[in-house]
């Protein structure tokens, strides 16, 4: 997919509520959103919240496809995966974005939204590596462990200078500046999967159990990941977790991880792609939730990763937008959808997931 410039100026059709920092698009200015032989479903007006993990991928999925489909217009609120849910789980929105997927008890609770005896299904659309990003003067390359992470997040080590980051860095001069480390205070899958990450390679220096809520204790809350993107970039000795295509965009310094192979591994595309190629389904009957491997210690592999799910009745929750709701994630699903998702430093979903997926949204009746 190739996204051209001069044509098209985005006009605020995508409502990325709860995820805008001054600037956050991932997006250079006025681009060209055709495609050719694009399948579009029925006109009209479809709702969805979530993620603001994938707020960047959205926002071209959405200009994409309203480019191409005149009368048809998809708003996503990006309110966190904790807040989507919540509004699918009533019945407000077609579908949810959620960084970690539905609990049992959640799909349960779906019926109830749920047509003609469905219930709602995972379907992994997005993935990527979660980047630790970093504010500290003069120092331009740095490398951390799980361990070193989990006692900075947990507010056990509170200076830069301290021994255990040093000697992960030795060729470098640490400042005697205090740590100041933020996450989110909002519910959050990103958060989720980073304390997933921390539980499974630091067990012993990260005593708390993963969830969208934050369990570390001490450091500063900012809400959604444009805010701790803020709270990093203004403030000097700060550190953070959000998504790779966050830091890029705002010139943030991210940390290499180091997992234990042959050299650290910086968060980049093709290193998140290397492990999530490990995951595997978990779901049932048509579910396509997923499990990660957070302690991968092959090379070149980033496991600091998550995968974003739509959250969709397998039978659709109101006839009168299935159609839309099928054709839209029919498109971010499709070749094209994926191959633009490379562009804005995040990992296509693999081929033999995907293909499932696909699979999924044509059943949706």
């Amino acid at each position: 997919m190739k996204l051209r410039l001069g044509a098209v100026a985005l006009t605020g059709a995508l409502a990325l509520t709860g995820c805008g920092s001054d600037d956050n698009s991932s997006l250079p200015g006025a681009l060209d959103f055709s495609l050719d032989h694009f399948r579009c479903g029925p006109e009209g007006t479809l709702l969805a919240s979530g993620s603001s993990a994938q707020a960047n991928a959205m926002e071209v999925w959405v200009n994409t496809y309203q480019t191409n489909c005149a009368g048809s217009q998809v708003n996503y609120k990006a309110t966190g995966s904790g807040a989507g849910v919540q509004e699918f789980l009533q019945g407000n929105t077609a579908f949810a974005g959620s960084d970690t997927p539905l609990t049992e008890a959640e799909i349960e609770e779906s019926r109830s939204v749920c047509r003609d005896g469905g219930r709602a299904v995972n379907l992994p659309m997005v993935a990527g590596p979660i980047a630790v990003g970093y504010n500290l003067p003069g120092v331009d390359d740095l490398v951390l462990d799980a361990e070193t992470l989990a006692l900075v997040f947990d507010s056990r080590i509170t200076r830069w200078n301290d021994p255990a980051i040093q000697r992960l860095n030795p060729d470098t001069e640490l400042p005697d500046r205090p740590i100041t480390p933020f996450h989110r205070s909002d519910s959050s899958g990103t958060t989720e999967n980073f304390t997933s990450f921390l539980r499974a390679a630091a067990p012993d220096a990260w005593p708390h159990e993963p969830d969208k809520a934050w369990r570390g204790r001490g450091g500063q809350a900012a809400d959604g990941s444009s805010g701790l993107v803020g709270q990093v970039q203004q403030s000097p000795g700060a550190i953070a977790y959000f998504e790779l295509s966050y830091a890029h965009r705002n010139d943030i310094a991210t940390a290499r991880l180091d997992t234990g192979a042959d050299r650290p591994v910086a968060a980049t595309v093709e290193h998140a792609e290397r492990a999530i190629a490990e995951a595997r389904v978990v779901g049932r009957r048509g579910d396509l939730a997923l499990e990660l491997d957070y302690t991968s210690t092959a090379g070149d592999a980033y496991p600091i990763v998550l995968v974003t799910y739509e959250i969709v009745c397998d039978r659709g929750n109101e006839p009168e937008t299935l159609g839309l709701t099928r054709a839209f994630l029919r498109y971010t699903a499709s070749d094209d959808g994926q191959r633009a998702l490379a562009e804005i430093d995040y990992a296509p979903i693999a081929d033999r997931i995907i293909d499932q997926v696909r699979e999924r949204v044509d059943a949706m009746a």
